[in-house]
């Protein structure tokens, strides 16, 4: 069986852990990127554009996995763009006779699935980014009716040394020591440590065999029972690292609104609250039952890389 990867995305948080994962487990890594450096890291690298639908093709040459952890250029226009990425990625894994590896996330979720999400509840976003991604799975279905393979693992919000754009960064400053600490909510909520994820990624693909055309599961990680234990936690290993413990605030959502007028991404923010406002946990027994167990980094040593990898201690 081929040990071949394209990893689209591999400059982006989960794209980079994936590949690295898949490196470690004796996989040929081909990554494409629209701008790419000379590197050491073990990943043969393309120059392309996921919207280029030749050059994906041509970048997935021999491949056995495609794993799409790509995303329009600063997260904007998903609803135009994210669909022709997604199906060039689908061409090229149907020419291949590839599997694709589709990273998940509870945007797919409005509250009537709340709260505990299970692979089989009900998908009715509230958001557009929600409904791009509803829509991506729905052509999964198609790909794997026509003879496709497909695995999705779902997660709640990414944290990780190379992971910037991100709920967690919205908790602290990349780039700067960490003074204080914004907490976006006070109920249940899920997060999901990007080498974890990525390592559980990885053996499900080494696995695929063993699973349906169509395969999804939900990858727990680090459930925050209080809304408060991340935020506590961040405090925590800066006043470790740096001697004082920052203090922790109130995430501004009064300011989001009035932001929104004048910027998209804000508009996108507020659409979002509502992930904030209710308990959101996924249910990850399936993975268990198949897997035995779930790769888990302590929650400190978590947040330590995380901060670290941002450029905050």
């Amino acid at each position: 069986m081929s040990k071949k990867a394209l990893v689209l995305g591999a400059t982006g948080g989960i794209g980079s852990e994936v590949a690295k994962a898949l490196l470690q487990n004796g996989w040929q890594v081909v990554a494409m990127a629209r701008h790419i450096k000379t590197s050491d890291d073990g990943i043969v690298w393309r120059q392309g554009d996921a919207m280029d639908q030749s050059a994906v093709a041509k970048a997935a040459e021999g491949c056995a996995v495609i794993v799409h952890a790509v995303n329009p250029p600063g997260y904007k226009n998903w609803q135009t763009l994210l669909p022709v990425m997604f199906e060039n990625t689908l061409a090229a894994a149907k020419a291949q006779g590839a599997a694709v590896l589709l990273p998940g996330n509870v945007y797919n979720y409005g509250p009537d699935s709340f709260p505990l999400i299970s692979e089989q509840s009900p998908q009715h976003p509230l958001s557009g980014k929600g409904k791009v991604r509803v829509q991506m799975e729905q052509r999964l279905d198609s790909f794997v009716a026509q003879g496709g393979r497909a695995i999705v693992v779902r997660a709640g919000d990414f944290f990780g040394p190379k992971a910037g754009n991100n709920w967690f960064a919205q908790l602290v400053q990349p780039g700067k020591a960490v003074s204080r600490v914004l907490n976006p909510g006070k109920v249940g909520h899920q997060w999901a440590y990007l080498p974890d994820l990525a390592k559980t990624m990885v053996v499900l693909v080494e696995r695929r065999q063993q699973l349906p055309g169509y395969a999804c599961f939900n990858f727990a990680g680090h459930w925050d029972s209080s809304g408060q234990q991340m935020a506590n936690a961040i405090a925590e290993v800066v006043q470790r690292e740096r001697g004082q413990r920052p203090p922790i605030k109130a995430f501004p959502w009064w300011l989001v609104p009035l932001l929104g007028v004048f910027n998209a991404t804000f508009r996108e923010v507020q659409e979002m609250r509502y992930l904030w406002q209710q308990e959101v946990r996924l249910d990850n027994s399936k993975l268990l039952a198949f897997l035995g167990e779930e790769p888990h980094t302590a929650l400190d040593e978590a947040v330590a890389s995380t901060l670290k990898g941002l450029g905050c201690l």
